[in-house]
């Protein structure tokens, strides 16, 4: 289902059109993510990595430190730019033109990432409830910003959660936060449904069922199911036979009105965007 309204953010100076979804690849510089195959922590697996999300095809980069699986390890700023910082000196040295995304949720982090290594989007899965700072963080260095639903914290989230009304519960909440972030300036503004974040395998199906009711706030989409529980424990396999039951997901999400598809296999995403754009161009 395609919206109206125009689908352009400002990176780096340029207009970024997202009318043809965009493929965000997954590098994520941690320990403990959920999926292995996208963890990276030395030089040559970081480099690796960021040269198979580049030959794939997908055209923005998320790199992330801090993993936001269900109990993860609670790790300091300091621990957090510590695995960023290799990640991205590879990446301005070996692809000075490549789309950064950094997967963060504190105010200070976003900033050294933008104002240090040219970072151009902010990715907080928290939308600013962990760091009250970062609505004003995001306003100031003037970057795309993708904020995140989530029920609790990336501790706690998933023992209890719990909704009245999940979809007006949802929308309510990205309500309040983007005019938030439009009084202060903030005008690209990305929204995340947060699959698997605070939320029953039945919560992340009604979310995926009804997804093209967020079209109502005329902002960018960005969808994250990649190789998630809510596929894995449906089906009965594990996150590393989740690769098909994702595939199929990407494709709902996108004739749902998904722009961005945050992805571990990024070859397997284009090539879902390639057929869905074929059929919707006919």
């Amino acid at each position: 289902m395609s919206q109206s309204f125009s689908k352009y953010i400002n990176v780096n100076g340029e207009l970024l059109d997202l009318s043809t979804p965009q493929v965000m690849g997954i590098l994520n510089v941690t320990p403990d993510s959920f999926y292995a195959g996208c963890r990276a922590q030395t030089e040559s697996t970081i480099a690796a990595r960021i040269s198979q999300i580049v030959e794939e095809g997908a055209s923005i980069i998320d790199i992330g430190a801090y993993s936001s699986r269900p109990n993860a390890e609670h790790i300091s700023s300091e621990e957090e730019l510590n695995r960023l910082r290799p990640a991205l000196k590879k990446l301005n040295l070996d692809y000075p033109k490549a789309i950064i995304s950094v997967d963060t949720f504190r105010a200070n982090v976003a900033e050294v990432c933008v104002k240090e290594y040219g970072v151009a989007i902010i990715n907080d899965i928290a939308a600013g409830e962990m760091d009250k700072k970062m609505f004003d963080t995001v306003a100031r260095l003037q970057v795309p910003y993708i904020m995140m639903h989530m029920q609790g914290t990336p501790q706690n989230m998933q023992l209890t959660p719990h909704y009245d009304n999940l979809l007006k519960e949802i929308f309510l909440y990205f309500a309040e936060k983007v005019q938030r972030l439009h009084d202060k300036g903030v005008n690209d503004i990305i929204l995340d449904p947060g699959f698997g974040f605070g939320k029953t395998l039945d919560h992340n199906y009604e979310l995926l069922t009804n997804l093209q009711e967020l079209g109502v706030f005329e902002l960018p989409l960005l969808v994250g199911v990649s190789r998630k529980s809510m596929i894995s424990k449906l089906l009965g396999v594990t996150s590393d036979e989740a690769l098909n039951g994702t595939t199929v997901v990407h494709a709902i999400a996108l004739e749902k009105g998904a722009d961005i598809l945050r992805v571990h296999d990024v070859k397997e995403a284009v090539q879902v965007v390639k057929i869905v754009e074929k059929c919707r161009n006919k």
